[in-house]
């Protein structure tokens, strides 16, 4: 809200930050002119028109100043209010795009991803931390939009992998045989929020999440 007190301090900062860059602002500009007015030649006054023109010229430059404290005023707000957004998402489960899936012991973990148009086969490639693939899914027909796979846990020797995080990637094609375009995405209750950066990250049972990349909320 936008009040007396917030306007005045607004400019009061305008000022100080046109002082600290010209080494002047209006205030001490008036009281020059004014010291000027008190010693000038009574027989040889000065002309008034040049100042009124510096003095518009001046205040010109603080009124920059002050706009430019309010879109700072602005910016910080905006922050403050995401912040508090990020926030509101604890306990909730979200779906973000990414390509992490957590792997607990015993889990079968979804493998979300979203097509661009209807496919005819899927392919997940599922790596370790190392970069390592380490399981080849394969799926029949998908729809447009969100779809996944179910991963058992396991490598393709049909070895139960360690638990961990791993990263997967989903390729697919359509009847005709043209790539589709294929997004993934990770899926997960919210359990924590980290405001430490520029932009909240939401984490998901120890994966990482953007705000910025979350694409569905649903409540807890």
């Amino acid at each position: 809200m936008v009040n007396a007190t917030t306007t005045a301090t607004d400019a009061s900062s305008g000022a100080a930050a046109m002082k600290k860059a010209t080494g002047m602002n209006k205030d001490d500009f008036l009281k020059l002119f004014i010291a000027q007015m008190q010693n000038q030649d009574p027989l040889n006054p000065m002309d008034g028109t040049e100042f009124v023109a510096q003095l518009a010229q001046l205040t010109q430059v603080e009124q920059a100043y002050n706009t430019n404290s309010n879109l700072e005023n602005l910016i910080n707000a905006q922050g403050n209010s995401t912040s508090i957004a990020a926030v509101s998402f604890l306990g909730n489960t979200v779906t973000a795009k990414g390509s992490q899936v957590n792997l607990a012991d015993g889990s079968q973990p979804s493998l979300p991803f979203t097509l661009a148009e209807a496919a005819k086969q899927v392919v997940a490639e599922i790596r370790d931390a190392n970069g390592a693939l380490v399981r080849t899914l394969t799926g029949g027909k998908c729809q447009e939009g969100v779809n996944s796979l179910i991963w058992d846990g396991k490598n393709d020797a049909g070895q139960v992998l360690p638990p961990g995080t791993y990263t997967f990637a989903v390729k697919a094609t359509n009847a005709t045989g043209q790539n589709v375009t294929a997004t993934t995405l990770v899926q997960g209750k919210v359990d924590g929020v980290s405001l430490e950066g520029t932009v909240p990250v939401l984490s998901l049972g120890g994966i990482d999440v953007s705000l910025d990349d979350i694409i569905n909320v649903k409540g807890a």
